[in-house]
Formats: structure tokens, sequence, C-alpha cells
């Protein structure tokens, strides 16, 4: 079974995530940050993966720390739980639309992290959530889960909206490069290793 559990404490954070990449969708999911624990369960519906986060954050300073921080070992779990990639599809890439949103998320399941993030016009908060910690949360995830990502908004003007498309494609480009299509178990590189 592919899953993870990891445990991180710093002086800003202290966070126990547990993921299940071929879940049945069961989440609990408790950072303090109210729109971030909807973008994540959606996220893992999305995706079909179990996802169990809990975090304390120096929330008094603001929702950043605990943001990122959760990105950094969501990012490691799913890293430790695909192993070494092997039979895995490896590429996926879905247009999602929420209402009059529509976004584009492209993954690269290779070891290789890097962020394109092509997002704009988002105002400066959703409720009181800082829509910039979207692209902090997505950096931080790439570069511990070693992906190549892209995320492009095509349109849109509902912030909710965009950054809930953005998180449902997460998951569903997720699930999908994740899919085991090769039973013998090769590796989808000409390199042998990715």
């Amino acid at each position: 079974m592919r899953q993870a559990t990891i445990n991180r404490e710093t002086s800003e954070t202290t966070i126990d995530l547990s993921l299940v990449i071929d879940g049945k969708k069961e989440v609990d999911i408790e950072t303090g940050v109210g729109f971030f624990d909807h973008m994540l369960t959606l996220f893992s519906a999305h995706g079909s993966f179990d996802l169990t986060v809990k975090a304390d954050g120096d929330l008094q300073v603001d929702d950043h720390h605990t943001v990122e921080d959760v990105g950094i070992v969501l990012g490691r779990a799913f890293k430790q739980a695909i192993g070494d990639k092997r039979g895995i599809k490896r590429y996926a890439t879905d247009f999602t639309p929420m209402d009059e949103s529509l976004s584009l998320v492209s993954v690269d399941v290779s070891n290789r992290p890097y962020l394109v993030y092509d997002v704009q016009g988002l105002s400066e908060k959703v409720g009181t959530f800082d829509t910039e910690l979207v692209e902090e949360f997505l950096r931080a995830f790439v570069n511990q889960a070693g992906v190549t990502l892209h995320v492009k908004l095509i349109h849109g003007h509902n912030n909710h909206h965009i950054i809930e498309s953005i998180f449902k494609g997460l998951g569903r480009v997720l699930n999908e490069a994740l899919t085991i299509q090769d039973e013998n178990g090769e590796v989808p590189s000409t390199k042998g290793m990715l």
C-alpha cells in the first residue's frame, strides 16, 4: 500500500500528517485555517486520497507558516508514499471548471521540482485567507514531492472558485499520474530511473 506518515515540529508549527494514495477519500483535516482545510478536503476527495492533517501553527502571526509547512509535509509524504515510481503513468493534465472559473493543472512526477504558477488577478484575500499562500503552498509541495507542476488560470473572477478549481485539479492530476499502468513495474523514463 502506498502510504506515509510524517511528523514535523519547528518553532513555528507542529504538523502530523498521514496519507494513503490509493485511499477511500477519508479525510480529517484541522490546520486552524478554515479556507485551507476546505481546499485540502477538496484536493483529497478529487484525488481519491485518504488524508489526515493536524497542524498547530503560529496563527497569531498569520497563516503563512502553517500553510507553507503543510505543503512541505504533504510533499514529503507523497514522495515517500510513491517510492521508486515503478509502473506509474507519470504525466497528467486536467482542465477543471468551477462555475465561471477554469484552471489548467499539469504534473510530471519526475523527481525534478519545478513550479510554474500563472494565476493573475486574485484579490488579496478570500475571507481571512491570504490568496498569495496558494503559490507558497504549491511551491513547498513541489519542492518536497519532487514533481514538476504547471498551474494556469484560463479564466475566472471569483477568487474562491479559482482557488477551488486549482486544488481540485491538483488532486485529479496526481491521482491520474500516480495510477499504476505498467504491471511489469517499469520506470516511466528512458533513463531507467526518475
